[in-house]
């Protein structure tokens, strides 16, 4: 025999509506940042890029990327020795040592004309400063202000070359390991006593 269901009242099932919690900083940072990490794993396969030829292997164009993006660096410190002729000596060794990050990050060999272009030294003149090369942003006026604007493109450079190596080839990935730590030494050198070996 079925037994009929007690009769339920509004009363009964009545609850008293409260807001829901608010989700705590911590917990929005941590989901942002796990968003931020797959977003940053799904834009490292090997598959195409929009921005990329799909034909072209995920390392070449990784590696076609960091030769800009030290091609633009080289720029910056051209552009700043131009500007502080009285900086350039110290800024001489930093800038070969980024010219040589350049071509060993060319997906072309060593030994190519394209390669030895990137890693040559700047022209010198009387001064042994470079002729001022086109830059996006203009070179502080005060040398200071210059070493730190210097500084804060090695740093970019170095923690944009960190993101970039988790979804790099093997040996890719090693050197553009060694790259980034090399930057941010030169941010440190750019940025500390004037009497300090660089």
């Amino acid at each position: 025999m079925i037994t009929p269901c007690p009769a339920i009242t509004p009363e009964d099932v009545a609850v008293p509506w409260t807001l829901p919690p608010r989700p705590s900083r911590r917990s929005l940072l941590a989901g942002a940042a796990g968003a931020a990490g797959a977003a940053l794993l799904a834009g490292c396969s090997d598959g195409p890029s929009p921005d990329g030829d799909p034909a072209i292997p995920l390392e070449r164009r990784m590696r076609e990327a960091a030769v800009r993006e030290s091609g633009r660096l080289l720029e910056r410190y051209d552009a700043t020795a131009a500007a502080h002729p009285a900086l350039a000596g110290r800024l001489a060794p930093l800038r070969a040592a980024v010219a040589a990050h350049a071509a060993a990050l060319s997906p072309t060999p060593a030994g190519s004309p394209s390669a030895s272009r990137s890693a040559s030294p700047p022209p010198s003149g009387a001064t042994g400063a470079a002729a001022p090369a086109p830059s996006a942003e203009p070179v502080p006026p005060k040398a200071e202000d210059a070493l730190t604007a210097l500084a804060d493109a090695e740093r970019s450079l170095s923690e944009s070359r960190t993101i970039d190596l988790a979804g790099a080839p093997g040996e890719l990935a090693r050197m553009l390991a060694s790259v980034a730590a090399c930057g941010a030494v030169h941010a440190y050198l750019l940025t500390s006593t004037p009497g300090a070996k660089s």
